[in-house]
């Protein structure tokens, strides 16, 4: 199947194209500033208040890392359609992770826009993630894309929910993948991700993950022929201090 016609991918399509006609016209507040010694000049600040000029790289990186925007909610909006896309080509490139992107989400508080601003930025989060389960050609790896939605939303419930729903092989292979990444800070009793927003619970997203993987997950890779190996590391999830350090099948981590 050819990328354009990959059902996911179009979905996925539909969703950029309604973040641009959304957010089109949109600018950063007449006010806003930020440090030109660390962040970057008047000039470059000040197409952050032209509508629809498209950024360079590295000044959309510098935009959408800043932590300290007055009105990070207008900010968010004026970049997003181009934001967006480079997120879905793989061209984020943030220092440690994607769920840094995911963190940008949150400071702008966009599950509390008006409905007509909330609705297509929920779609875009559920069309790529969906997109990166079921599509071979998807430009991020499925965890990190999880990683991202998790921050930007707060949550794994809708995230976690759509990855039941896909129950393919490739979403199952995706699912694989995941753990192989994730086990390791799992069993060390750390979320696989940095949480950075404050009003996360770090916690609470642990144990939410692990109580999936303990269960809709490892009956999954049982039924589609994983790894004995993966499926033994799953199940030390749900054994506690010694038990899990002095069981057999103890992969020999150290912290």
């Amino acid at each position: 199947m050819h990328l354009v016609d990959h059902p996911a991918r179009r979905r996925l399509n539909d969703a950029l194209e309604n973040l641009s006609v959304t957010f089109h016209g949109m600018t950063a507040h007449p006010d806003e500033y930020n440090c030109d010694c660390h962040w970057g000049s008047a000039e470059e600040l000040s197409l952050l208040k032209t509508p629809d000029v498209e950024l360079d790289p590295d000044l959309l990186r510098r935009t959408w890392k800043a932590v300290d925007w007055t009105d990070h909610a207008a900010v968010l909006r004026r970049i997003l359609p181009q934001f967006a896309t480079v997120l879905v080509a793989g061209r984020a490139d943030p220092l440690f992770g994607l769920e840094e992107a995911g963190c940008s989400f949150a400071r702008a508080r966009w599950q509390q826009w008006p409905d007509d601003q909330a609705g297509p930025v929920r779609e875009f989060l559920h069309a790529w993630w969906v997109q990166s389960l079921t599509d071979p050609d998807a430009a991020v790896p499925a965890h990190e894309v999880f990683a991202m939605c998790a921050e930007a939303s707060g949550t794994l419930r809708p995230w976690l929910a759509d990855w039941e729903e896909q129950t393919g092989s490739l979403s199952d292979r995706r699912l694989a993948e995941a753990v192989a990444e994730w086990e390791y800070e799992l069993l060390g009793d750390s979320l696989p991700w940095s949480a950075d927003w404050y009003e996360h619970d770090e916690e609470q997203m642990r144990a939410e993950l692990v109580a999936w993987l303990l269960g809709h997950a490892a009956v999954r890779l049982r039924a589609s022929g994983a790894s004995a190996d993966l499926r033994h590391r799953i199940r030390l999830l749900g054994l506690t201090g010694e038990a899990r350090w002095t069981d057999p099948h103890w992969p020999g981590h150290r912290y």
